[in-house]
């Protein structure tokens, strides 16, 4: 009898303990790239982590019919005919966002995040274990995202969803928006320090140091 699989856990392990970004550090451009907003940053969740889901459980139900020599090109072609159909979508319905997302959502095809999934577990398992699994990353990635995106915005513009939430200096209010937040180098930081939280409150997953200094000695007199 073959062993139950566990969905629940294939779902919520990329959450936190085996999250894409702040573990396995992929996908990190757009997220340094998209995250000046909430808006933003959602919308390239949601395509993303759609991609993501529809591109792994198409790949598994053909698993055993792709040649393994064109197996990443079959793979990269399914993917960038879903970012096509994601892109045309945001440009017809969602174009000021599509606009600001720029050349971001077009390099979902190249995303390390997405062929890596495909590549390392799509590829040998059974189309739903293969969806909640891309599911799952997707959602980790867009956790992420959201806590990034909403920072920025919030201490960069004081607004979030682009509603004002912290009254402006400007406008007779106390806060005066920090500009840092609104430039990459931010979104660098907040994303190392969210690293460095994690990786503090789950030691687990901290790397184990390359090398070990030489203990000190008592200099003889």
């Amino acid at each position: 009898m073959a062993p139950r699989t566990d969905f629940w856990a294939i779902l919520t392990e990329p959450l936190i303990r085996q999250n894409p970004v702040t573990l396995q550090i992929l996908g990190i451009c757009s997220a340094l790239a998209v995250t000046t907003s909430l808006p933003t940053a959602l919308t390239m969740s949601v395509s993303l982590t759609v991609v993501l889901t529809l591109s792994a459980a198409l790949i598994s139900l053909i698993r055993r019919h792709i040649p393994d020599p064109i197996r990443l090109i079959v793979q990269i072609v399914i993917i960038a005919s879903l970012v096509i159909v994601i892109d045309q979508f945001l440009q017809a319905y969602f174009a000021d966002i599509s606009r600001a997302l720029s050349i971001y959502v077009s390099l979902i095809t190249t995303n390390c995040l997405v062929l890596g999934r495909t590549e390392a577990y799509a590829r040998h398992h059974a189309p739903l274990p293969a969806a909640v699994d891309a599911f799952g990353n997707g959602l980790g990635y867009s956790l992420i995202l959201i806590i990034i995106g909403g920072t920025r915005e919030l201490f960069g513009q004081g607004s979030l969803f682009g509603q004002q939430v912290l009254p402006l200096a400007s406008e007779g209010g106390w806060f005066t928006p920090l500009s840092l937040m609104l430039l990459a180098p931010s979104a660098f930081f907040l994303l190392g320090g969210l690293v460095w939280a994690i990786r503090s409150w789950r030691t687990e997953q901290a790397e184990a140091p390359e090398h070990t200094p030489p203990a000190q000695t008592r200099a003889t007199e």
